[in-house]
C-alpha cells in the first residue's frame, strides 16, 4: 500500500510546481458562473390575457410549445411555476380567447403544452409565453419560428426575484 506523506516540505513544492507550469483558476472544484435573467422581448406582451386558464390542451393541438423555467443567478430548476402560451394559430387569432392557455412546470422546470398549428402573422410564425406570477419578475418572449412548417418551438425563462 502506498501511503503518501504531507510534509510542509512537500506542499511548498507541489504549490510551486503548479505556479511554475503556469495552472490558471482557482483550484477549488468548478462552480456554475451567475446565470443572467431572461429580459422580455419586444412584441411580446401583444395580446396579453391576464390570467388566462391552465389547460391540459389549446384547441385540438398538433403542434408543441416547451421550454424551461430557472432561477436567475444559480440556475435551479423551478417547479409549478405558471407559463401563459398563445398565438396565432389555424383555430384562431392571437387575441381570441381560444388562443389562449397556461401550463405549469414540473419537478424539472420544465413545461410542454400542446396547441393548433402556429401559422405567420405580419409575415412570421411565432408564439407568445408569459411568465406573471408575481414570485419572481414579469417576463414576455416572442419566439420566431424559422419555418411555418415547424411543429413545435421552444422558449426558455431564467426568472429574477421581484
Amino acid at each position: 500500500m502506498t501511503s503518501i506523506l504531507f510534509s510542509r516540505r512537500n506542499l511548498l513544492a507541489a504549490g510551486g510546481a503548479v505556479l511554475a507550469t503556469g495552472a490558471s483558476g482557482p483550484l477549488l472544484p468548478a462552480r456554475a458562473q451567475g446565470l443572467a435573467p431572461t429580459a422580455s422581448m419586444s412584441g411580446g406582451a401583444n395580446n396579453y390575457r391576464k390570467g388566462a386558464a391552465v389547460v391540459e390542451r389549446i384547441g385540438k393541438g398538433g403542434f408543441w410549445m416547451s421550454g424551461t423555467v430557472r432561477r436567475a443567478g444559480d440556475g435551479t430548476p423551478l417547479a409549478g411555476q405558471r407559463i401563459q402560451i398563445w398565438a396565432h394559430t389555424t383555430e384562431g387569432q392571437e387575441h381570441e380567447p381560444q388562443s389562449h392557455g397556461a401550463t405549469l412546470t414540473d419537478k424539472d422546470g420544465k413545461f410542454r403544452l400542446e396547441m393548433p398549428q402556429i401559422i405567420p402573422v405580419f409575415g412570421q410564425p411565432h408564439g407568445h409565453l408569459a411568465y406573471d406570477s408575481g414570485e419572481f419578475k414579469t417576463v414576455f418572449l416572442r419566439p420566431v419560428m424559422r419555418s411555418p412548417k415547424e411543429t413545435s418551438l421552444e422558449a426558455h425563462f431564467v426568472l429574477q426575484p421581484a
